[in-house]
């Protein structure tokens, strides 16, 4: 909630600047559903000045590469200088057709890919202004189980709400994995969805045609009949308002559940319970949704094993707790063994803003649930790494020598420690180094005291 405050303030503060620069629409108007009921037509509202010039300033804000047009976030300002007049004149006659996305692949951490679909900088923009509208309509209608891609809402959320129904006593999780989800939703009914709350032609044509446009595969050109590829501003609301019929379907029948985009647990108090919501949800979703559900992954267990979101949870005489699970656990620890590799050719400066980057980020996410000895642990490990790519680096003996001498050993002292025969390893848990290399001489060298800032984030 806090990071959405300085969202919405930082983009109150640059709002005046911004439109001096790019006055894209001619007048503005009240966002809010009120607007629509008072029978303000959605091509005004989309277009709307404030409207196109915060998502015009929320996609330069949010990077990313550019799409199959080549054009950067950089460029965007002079081409809507420009173009203004030209690019709102072909939306509101509806002669503006999205280009298609450019295809990307990333790699998964167990081996598989993930694709993902990067829309021009242009079919962004117009994208968040699509959303910026729509957003407030659907938050009246999402169910309070739903808290991914949404306002104020986060996977922080999701976890303490299933902490909160295992202390009710639901012990028990049906825990539903959608194969390609994004990837497999199917048009006409998402349409029929968004046509619930949304009856205006001109935008139902323009989301269509941005579901449409297409994909380019390298130089290969792919028709997109299904799914709503992620990368896309548009993809997150367009998911949610598809899976709302889920969550639709289990409140009607008094299930307890948490849903994070394509994540959904079911909680129940019986395994006998979860089996049998199992199969009514798997018939509902691959029937009436058209999706298919993984069943290699989807189980049901105990939330004291199973995965979500990177948590799971333990249990004290306090309750329950979340914490990472130990897959998250076993990940980290390998970034940070690739980061501190003996054969990476990288200045520690980088290499110490690396280990920064990637630790507070990961510690912010999972700082809620309780993992201080695991950190401890890591703490201690990450140091021995550190020592052992110093002494790697000092390559030769006279280098050891020299090195060990500057540290403040007796000529003697320096002499016969440089001439070990200890391996990396083991001389890294030595007194050579753990006295020459202490844990304080290491955070001045830049190394990130874990334990220090897991105890800063959590008493923020």
């Amino acid at each position: 909630m806090r990071r959405l405050q300085k969202t919405e303030q930082a983009d109150r503060q640059e709002m005046a600047s911004l439109e001096d620069k790019v006055y894209l629409g001619a007048h503005s108007v009240t966002d809010g559903e009120s607007t629509v009921q008072n029978g303000v037509p959605f091509v005004d509202l989309v277009l709307a000045r404030d409207n196109l010039n915060l998502a015009f300033k929320r996609v330069r804000r949010n990077k990313g590469a550019a799409g199959i047009d080549g054009m950067t976030i950089e460029q965007l300002s002079e081409y809507i200088y420009k173009h203004r007049d030209e690019l709102l004149e072909s939306l509101r006659n509806e002669t503006y057709y999205p280009k298609p996305v450019k295809r990307v692949e990333i790699p998964k951490p167990d081996g598989s890919t993930r694709k993902l679909g990067i829309p021009t900088v242009i079919d962004r923009m117009v994208q968040q202004a699509v959303v910026q509208v729509l957003s407030p309509i659907y938050e009246q209608v999402f169910s309070d189980n739903s808290y991914g891609f949404r306002p104020g809402r986060s996977a922080h959320d999701a976890i303490k709400k299933v902490t909160s129904l295992y202390n009710q006593g639901y012990h028990y999780v049906v825990d539903l994995d959608l194969k390609a989800y994004f990837d497999t939703v199917n048009h006409d009914l998402l349409m029929n969805f968004v046509q619930q709350q949304i009856q205006d032609p001109w935008l139902l044509h323009l989301i269509r045609r941005f579901l449409t446009s297409g994909v380019m595969n390298g130089q290969l050109f792919q028709k997109t009949t299904t799914g709503t590829p992620q990368g896309g501003n548009l993809s997150p609301l367009l998911a949610n308002i598809y899976l709302n019929e889920l969550d639709k379907l289990l409140t009607s029948r008094g299930h307890q559940f948490v849903r994070y985009a394509d994540d959904c647990n079911i909680y129940v108090k019986s395994k006998r319970t979860g089996e049998r919501v199992l199969r009514n949800s798997t018939k509902f979703l691959e029937n009436s949704l058209k999706v298919t559900v993984n069943r290699k992954k989807t189980t049901v267990g105990s939330p004291l094993r199973l995965k979500f979101l990177g948590f799971t949870l333990g249990v004290d005489r306090n309750g329950a707790h979340p914490r990472p699970h130990g897959i998250a656990k076993q990940r980290v620890k390998q970034s940070l063994k690739v980061m501190t590799g003996r054969s990476r050719s990288i200045s520690w400066q980088q290499l110490m803003k690396e280990i920064r980057q990637k630790m507070r980020g990961w510690l912010q996410y999972y700082g809620i649930g309780k993992l201080k000895k695991f950190i401890q642990r890591l703490d201690q490990w990450l140091r021995s790494r550190i020592r052992q790519l110093i002494w790697k680096r000092w390559k030769k003996l006279k280098t050891r020598y020299r090195q060990l001498m500057k540290m403040g050993m007796t000529a003697e002292q320096a002499k016969t420690n440089a001439n070990t025969r200890k391996g990396y390893w083991r001389t890294a848990h030595s007194k050579t180094m753990c006295y020459t290399y202490t844990n304080e001489k290491l955070e001045r060298l830049g190394l990130i005291n874990m334990s220090k800032t897991l105890q800063l984030i959590q008493n923020t």
